[in-house]
């Protein structure tokens, strides 16, 4: 299968491109390269005659004919996206253009494409999606996110991702796109942009900074360890039913409290510091506006209909990630200058 992957040289969307090369798929790589991208993410599998790359921007609507033009891919796996919701928070107006115009423009070429190959019945549109576009939950255990669960979104990016997940499925109604979704919870691991909870944590205890988490750290959320991710997806645009979403979930809720203690205690064991516990660096901030209480999604779909769950429980998942960054210093170091790691976003 030729994938035509979009946001391939970012955090999951590399992820995806290098297990999809494992397989043995062919894989175009369409990336804007804007600042959380990087090539490095994709070293590995750059040299493969199986992969190509073009640095194209998805609001550019010729540039994206010419690329499904050059490349006749077989399914569509769209990632691109901004995604960190404190920065939506501070310019909304770049979620809006990238995650809904930028899904439009996708829609539209892919639809040409499609029409002009004579509508073929195997052709996918995989949107990946959040579950944060479902809102905030409450504590109890038993409720969580499922396919049809109203849709609900509380921040700039929410909103732009369940926006361009009601232009997905309009496309799919309207001109009859075969297209299938998928709505993820929270991903972590080798890669992750140094502006995420678990990467801050991380660089932050090793450089001696304070670890800080919003509000009281009760806030759940369910922990996807990104390389089950990418064989879910992977799963999904190969099998799933035509205008059927899924939801990929790590089965993983924890606190953000206890997820940064879990951190702290294996950076103790991995690299101890001299004298106490990276746990004394806990600080706590003052908490993001319009902070969800709670994500967690019911996985039952594509468990049931697909055989699919998730292989990496968020102990061991976290105990790679820490070491994935301590053993790659350079690839984080060549990060931390570019704008806005390191600093406080989304303050309102």
């Amino acid at each position: 299968m030729k994938l035509l992957v979009t946001g391939g040289a970012g955090f999951i969307g590399s992820a995806v491109v290098r297990r999809a090369i494992a397989d043995g798929h062919s894989v175009v790589n369409l990336d804007a390269l804007t600042y959380a991208a990087c090539l490095d993410n994709v070293a590995s599998v750059a040299d493969s005659p199986a992969y190509a790359f073009e640095h194209v921007d998805i609001r550019d609507r010729a540039a994206l004919d010419r690329v499904f033009a050059a490349h006749d891919p077989d399914a569509v796996m769209h990632l691109a996206a901004e995604s960190h919701v404190d920065r939506s928070i501070d310019g909304p107006g770049t979620f809006v253009e990238t995650n809904v115009m930028g899904t439009f423009h996708m829609l539209e070429a892919a639809r040409a494409y499609w029409t002009r190959a004579g509508r073929p019945e195997a052709f996918r549109f995989h949107h990946i999606s959040t579950d944060e576009v479902f809102g905030s939950l409450p504590a109890d255990p038993a409720v969580q996110f499922t396919e049809t669960t109203p849709y609900d979104p509380r921040s700039p990016y929410s909103a732009s991702k369940a926006s361009s997940d009601h232009l997905v499925r309009a496309w799919a109604e309207t001109y009859g796109l075969p297209v299938v979704l998928t709505n993820c919870s929270n991903n972590y691991g080798p890669f992750h942009f140094p502006e995420k909870l678990v990467p801050v944590i991380i660089l932050n205890a090793l450089a001696g900074k304070p670890l800080p988490i919003y509000g009281d750290g009760s806030n759940v959320r369910d922990w996807l360890y990104v390389e089950d991710h990418a064989e879910a997806l992977l799963l999904v645009v190969q099998q799933g039913a035509v205008g059927r979403s899924y939801n990929i979930g790590g089965e993983n809720e924890r606190s953000n409290l206890k997820l940064v203690q879990t951190l702290c205690a294996i950076l103790d064991d991995k690299r101890p510091k001299q004298g106490g516990s990276y746990a004394d660096q806990i600080t706590f901030v003052t908490d993001r506006p319009g902070h969800d209480a709670r994500y967690a999604i019911d996985p039952s779909r594509i468990r049931e209909e697909l055989g699919w769950r998730p292989s990496v429980t968020v102990e061991e998942g976290l105990a790679r990630t820490v070491q994935w960054y301590l053993d790659n210093e350079d690839w984080w170091r060549a990060l931390q200058s570019r704008d806005g790691v390191g600093k406080r976003l989304g303050t309102g």
